[in-house]
């Protein structure tokens, strides 16, 4: 199977409305290309110094989202270009992107990140900060980020009734921030869950945005090409 033909088999899978974000960390731009023509034209890295080569030697309709933990100091190289950063894990970090997207003369799109799973690895807002991160910020002052929607990550199990509660939290969670302060807001609309083992199970929960990558490329191999 070629990637084209893995991208269309996945695609016939998407209802209207759900977004597909090819993971193309660790690929080459040989295969990015190869998905690009097949139609693909939004891609994920995370690794600021990959992503910044590839933006650079790519064509430049190419939708590039930012999934992985993002660090201060690399907001700015990925700034002037980047259509949406996934994993805002903090309110120091949502505050650097607006900084530098001000700089950038850009509003950069970005995605809530929660932890959702059991694993104590993963990064994110706890589900309870949620409410309090809204109160003790003053929203109106970040003018140069959309907050878009939430992004979270399941635990890495076969036990499918913890994924589909991990997933049901993630899209309760949307629905709480939308009614307490995004109503009317037609930007926070985005609920990123759901990789190449369960995404069938992110969209059966209401995700909007799925991130695929072995699915589509192929394993990654020992030497990490």
């Amino acid at each position: 199977m070629t990637i084209a033909d893995n991208l269309n088999k996945i695609r016939v899978t998407l209802p209207t409305g759900v977004q597909l974000v090819a993971v193309s960390k660790t690929k080459s731009n040989e295969e990015i290309m190869e998905a690009y023509r097949a139609g693909q034209r939004i891609f994920g890295e995370n690794k600021v110094q990959e992503l910044v080569r590839k933006w650079e030697s790519l064509p430049k309709d190419i939708e590039w989202h930012f999934i992985g933990h993002l660090q201060s100091n690399k907001v700015k190289a990925i700034a002037p270009f980047i259509s949406m950063i996934h994993a805002v894990d903090s309110l120091k970090i949502l505050k650097t992107i607006n900084e530098e997207a001000q700089h950038a003369g850009r509003i950069i799109p970005c995605l809530l990140q929660f932890h959702i799973a059991s694993e104590e690895s993963k990064f994110g807002f706890l589900p309870d900060e949620a409410e309090e991160l809204f109160s003790m910020t003053h929203l109106s002052e970040l003018l140069n980020v959309a907050i878009s929607g939430v992004m979270g990550m399941a635990t890495n199990t076969e036990d499918v009734s913890e994924i589909n509660r991990e997933f049901s939290t993630l899209c309760g969670l949307f629905h709480q921030l939308k009614t307490g302060f995004f109503q009317g807001n037609d930007h926070f609309r985005e609920i990123s869950m759901g990789m190449s083992h369960d995404y069938l199970l992110a969209i059966e929960n209401g995700s909007t945005m799925v991130r695929i990558g072995s699915t589509i490329f192929g394993e990654r191999c020992i030497a990490g090409k």
